[in-house]
């Protein structure tokens, strides 16, 4: 691991790991207020790495030792490499500045423990609250740094948009995760419709599995319509940490058109600014 000595450094390399990988969370970044925007940054480039381990590691114990890793960093525990890894200095810094909870990034990692496993997800409840833990938390903390403290309001919005901005993503990346043997659809929906786990991940019964996605968008959807309800009582500074919202209804859109096996659901790249444009002029 490169050395960076300097924040500047660390903030730099979190912007490009974020273009490069998380590229629709960079968009929405860049219209962020300019002081602020390095930090919204630095917790997606965070939100990537822990996304990635089992992609990367491969194997379940590795991932665990990464995770805990990560936990140690942001508890203050870890020692050695922390201020050489440019994600985590910089995710230290932007929670220290902000007087950020670490418990919502301690917990995110918890969650991402799920993805290390072969296991189904049990429940829709256990999948919301999957949703919840990973991607609520980055709307909730982004939301706070934006205006400068703790809104309560805040986490209502944050908790709907999650839900839906990670039900939109794991129903688009769900071609990827059944060639992985990772199934994120509830198996009590799945079993509902005649599903086993292992049909999702040998890509069998599509026709079965199109009413399952069908109503996991309307979930997607409805708490998407939640968020925005939500958004009206808050800090009107906190608004743009929700601009990724922007992008779940084309999505679901997407999704309607698209076999559950592939290709993953995409919109235009050209649609996207546009698309984030007017989205910010209703917030």
């Amino acid at each position: 691991m490169a050395s960076f000595p300097h924040l500047d450094d660390a903030y730099r390399y979190c912007e490009g790991l974020v273009r490069d990988h998380d590229h629709d969370r960079w968009l929405a970044d860049g219209l962020l207020p300019e002081q602020k925007r390095q930090h919204a940054l630095a917790i997606h480039a965070f939100s990537y790495e822990a996304s990635r381990i089992r992609e990367s590691i491969h194997e379940a114990m590795p991932g665990e030792i990464r995770l805990q890793w990560w936990i140690d960093a942001i508890e203050g525990e870890a020692r050695g490499d922390v201020a050489g890894h440019p994600v985590a200095a910089a995710l230290i810094d932007t929670i220290r500045r902000f007087s950020l909870r670490r418990l919502g990034f301690v917990n995110l990692l918890e969650a991402r423990r799920f993805d290390l496993y072969d296991d189904a997800m049990p429940t829709l409840n256990d999948l919301e609250g999957y949703a919840g833990e990973t991607a609520s938390t980055l709307f909730l903390e982004i939301a706070q740094i934006l205006c400068d403290g703790a809104d309560p309001k805040a986490a209502d919005a944050a908790g709907h948009a999650g839900v839906a901005y990670a039900l939109t993503g794991l129903m688009r990346a769900l071609p990827i995760h059944a060639r992985r043997n990772q199934v994120y659809l509830p198996v009590d929906l799945l079993k509902a419709a005649g599903l086993e786990p292992d049909d999702v991940r040998q890509g069998r019964k599509a026709e079965e599995l199109t009413a399952v996605l069908a109503g996991l968008r309307d979930q997607a959807s409805e708490h998407h319509d939640k968020a925005l309800a939500a958004l009206t009582g808050i800090d009107p500074r906190a608004k743009p940490a929700f601009l990724p919202l922007a992008f779940v209804r084309p999505y679901l859109k997407a999704l309607r058109k698209t076999p559950p096996y592939g290709p993953v659901a995409e919109i235009g790249a050209w649609r996207k600014p546009l698309l984030l444009w007017r989205f910010g002029r209703r917030l």
